[in-house]
């Protein structure tokens, strides 16, 4: 319980600047020890930024190095497994960003070679481990409106600059993210549903490229239930005019609506009238999930966000964009 875990981060994009590294740097028996990134110019210059101790020259060698206990890969979904297995090979506690992997059968890939060696294997599904997301499970767990029917998602989004510039954005390399800014955005949503509803069963999807800005899909929709028997409804399109993030639980006595990138009040309607909740999310986005790697790796208490589940939700994505 009094041994400092130190981590070694493959990647240090713009995801790892406030969303994720400090998290690292600011949980209790944690220690960011080095940092790389392909571009070694840019990734000493997040260390001296975020006093980071050490550059490795390359993710082999911070994976190797004895000084290193774990790692966090905070690299696009195409070299997760790759550098998965790396980290497995040489022992160690990994978490990956979201999505695992572009496939599901890499999912699998990963997640059996971390439960062959018996060695913790997290997924930066954080909205798992956020307060507002656990009041809603809360609210529902409490039966405040009666046994869920429905879960509607409906979430749209205009083209940035970027897709309108026609410029590079690996975001959208059907390549490397068939989906798109589904792959990307909604997989946060669908991993929630399935932590707060149970896992899916059945799963439909139609996928589209509407605009022709990139090769990847931009529209989105699908219908799902639950093996709890809740059905549920999305759609997610990344060419419409104004922005919409809106989740809908329709209930037995009442109704909950939240959003899950914006942080918009709870608002439970029944009966008796309407309730609003505003919990506001950390600082730095992934400190709960940072913590409760921490909480499991000293003393394993459990983890929500686990290969297991996001090797699910890579299935749930799976079935909507590639339906068979």
């Amino acid at each position: 319980m009094n041994k400092v875990i130190r981590w070694g981060m493959v990647g240090c994009g713009a995801v790892t600047e406030v969303k994720s590294g400090p998290a690292y740097q600011n949980t209790a028996q944690f220690e960011l020890h080095g940092v790389t990134r392909r571009d070694l110019v840019l990734a000493k210059d997040y260390a001296a930024r975020h006093g980071v101790p050490n550059v490795y020259s390359s993710a082999s060698e911070l994976i190797a190095c004895p000084e290193i206990d774990a790692i966090y890969i905070a690299t696009p979904p195409d070299s997760h497994m790759e550098l998965a297995l790396q980290v497995a090979a040489a022992g160690k506690p990994c978490c990956i960003e979201k999505p695992l992997a572009p496939t599901y059968h890499e999912c699998e890939i990963i997640h059996d070679a971390f439960a062959q060696q018996g060695l913790p294997l997290y997924v930066a599904y954080y909205r798992r481990s956020l307060p507002r997301f656990n009041k809603v499970k809360a609210l529902i767990e409490s039966n405040v409106i009666g046994d869920i029917r429905h879960v509607n998602w409906h979430l749209n989004k205009a083209p940035n600059q970027l897709d309108l510039s026609g410029k590079y954005n690996w975001r959208t390399d059907k390549s490397i993210a068939l989906g798109g800014y589904f792959d990307d955005l909604a997989s946060h949503g669908l991993d929630l549903f399935s932590y707060l509803f149970g896992e899916f069963e059945q799963v439909k999807g139609l996928a589209s490229n509407q605009q022709k800005l990139y090769g990847a899909f931009d529209a989105i929709t699908a219908c799902w239930q639950h093996k709890s028997g809740v059905t549920g409804s999305g759609s997610w399109n990344f060419g419409g005019f104004s922005r919409y993030d809106t989740v809908t639980l329709y209930g037995q006595r009442g109704e909950i609506t939240f959003s899950v990138f914006d942080e918009q009040v709870i608002k439970v309607t029944t009966l008796n009238g309407v309730e609003e909740y505003t919990i506001a999310n950390p600082a730095h986005i992934h400190q709960y999930h940072v913590q409760n790697i921490a909480l499991d790796l000293l003393s394993q208490s459990g983890h929500p966000s686990t290969g297991t589940t996001a090797m699910h939700t890579s299935w749930v994505m799976e079935q909507i964009i590639m339906p068979t």
